[in-house]
């Protein structure tokens, strides 16, 4: 059947979808980068407009023909912001943290996402599009996040209404049969859609008067991304562990295959043991109660990045003077005794002269310390404390600086790692 028969499937009138995207960037500006970034694809499977998680919208002809061009900008902005605040991504981890698949799980976070964006996005000479979700509908309050929502309901009689709804895999990281996928034409990669995020933060926080809450906060966080510092200090213990030399030793409980060539010898051979790790705790001052049991935690997750082997790990207190070295498989209430001034080299002298010689050293602190002038003997993995941009000098030295972390040394941001809008 041609197109122009009758019966014909209607083309996308792209002259309206573009003009409703003109609008939405006239009444938004900041996120006019991230609407023309946007590639668009004609698809008369989703039933309004959907994204996926390489930037492509999905529109369908007969949405855009009977919905106002005011309504389509509500909806152009509401698709967009599904893949500013990384809704895929996030998606992808509830959906791994909590066990969650099938289309009953898309469902839900799709809606949760939906609140997440939808309580603070319109108005201002932006629409509200028929059938979009408010938190309010849900008897649920406004201004939290996707997670938060997703924790508040289940599927029910109130979400009845809204089995309709796709906003597709860039809303909740589950793919769709329409997507094109990686590999399909005019995605965008991982650096081009960073590159996008951080023009639209640019954006927010050249005009910070003309954006809505939510989306001055998101902006903070494009610019400072929270770390998930857990994570990432558990894999630099790993690999300061597992590097080469770390956890070696020659034994002759198997000689060594080259024994063969040497009659009469017995060569040892070298085996990897599990690594030995002392964890030196900045006990000063400067450290608060709240970051000391912090630190606490994380030496009980340090123990898990080596295997669990909680009998090779010590804990090495330090303020300006090191003090008892605890074993952690002799209990769980290590004293952190401490309270005057820094200085970390203490430390290091400690834990290395305890035996036998650790093969990793991981030191919790502030930074407000001086460093051994020599790369001590291992590896040395530092998890620093977040402070203010300020820094906090010596208020009895107003000359004084804290030395700079040594190049040799792994650091890692302990910090907040909470999803961000």
């Amino acid at each position: 059947m041609s197109a122009g028969a009758p019966g014909a499937p209607r083309a996308l009138d792209l002259d309206k979808l573009y003009t409703a995207r003109l609008h939405a960037a006239r009444v938004r500006p900041y996120l006019a980068t991230a609407l023309f970034a946007l590639h668009t694809v004609e698809s008369r499977q989703v039933p309004t407009m959907a994204v996926d998680r390489y930037w492509r919208v999905y529109v369908s002809p007969g949405f855009v023909d009977r919905t106002p061009v005011e309504e389509l900008a509500g909806v152009w902005v509401h698709e967009v912001s599904h893949l500013l605040r990384d809704h895929h991504g996030r998606g992808d981890r509830a959906a791994r943290l909590q066990g969650i698949e099938g289309p009953g799980a898309r469902l839900r976070m799709n809606i949760a996402a939906d609140c997440e964006i939808n309580d603070d996005v319109f108005g201002d000479g932006l629409a509200r599009p028929e059938g979009a979700v408010l938190p309010e509908d849900l008897g649920l309050p406004g201004g939290e996040l996707m997670e938060d929502y997703l924790r508040r309901f289940g599927l029910g009689p109130l979400t009845q209404g809204l089995v309709w709804l796709d906003c597709g895999s860039g809303a909740d990281g589950m793919d769709r049969e329409w997507d094109l996928g990686p590999d399909g034409a005019h995605g965008l990669g991982e650096q081009e859609q960073d590159a996008v995020r951080f023009r639209v933060a640019q954006a927010i926080n050249g005009r910070p008067g003309h954006a809505p809450k939510a989306w001055k906060r998101w902006a903070e966080e494009a610019f400072h991304p929270p770390q998930p510092w857990r994570e990432l200090l558990g894999a630099a213990v790993r690999s300061a562990a597992s590097g080469a030399g770390a956890g070696e030793d020659y034994s002759y409980g198997r000689p060594s295959r080259r024994s063969a060539g040497l009659p009469g010898v017995v060569l040892p051979s070298l085996r990897r043991r599990p690594p030995r790790v002392s964890v030196v705790i900045d006990t000063s001052g400067s450290v608060s109660d709240a970051e000391l049991g912090s630190a606490l935690l994380e030496v009980a997750a340090i123990a898990q990045a080596v295997g669990g082997r909680r009998d090779l790990v010590t804990v090495v207190p330090c303020d300006a003077a090191a003090r008892i070295v605890h074993p952690l498989c002799e209990g769980e209430g290590i004293p952190l005794l401490g309270g005057g001034g820094t200085d970390l080299r203490a430390g290091f002298a400690k834990a290395l002269r305890s035996g036998p010689r650790p093969d990793v050293i991981v030191v919790l602190t502030d930074g407000q310390t001086a460093w051994p002038a020599v790369r001590p003997p291992c590896r040395t993995v530092v998890g620093r404390f977040s402070r203010p941009k300020a820094p906090r000098w010596d208020e009895d030295d107003p000359y004084y600086r804290p030395d700079p972390t040594p190049p040799w040394a792994r650091v890692v941001e302990i910090g907040s790692s909470a999803a961000g809008r």
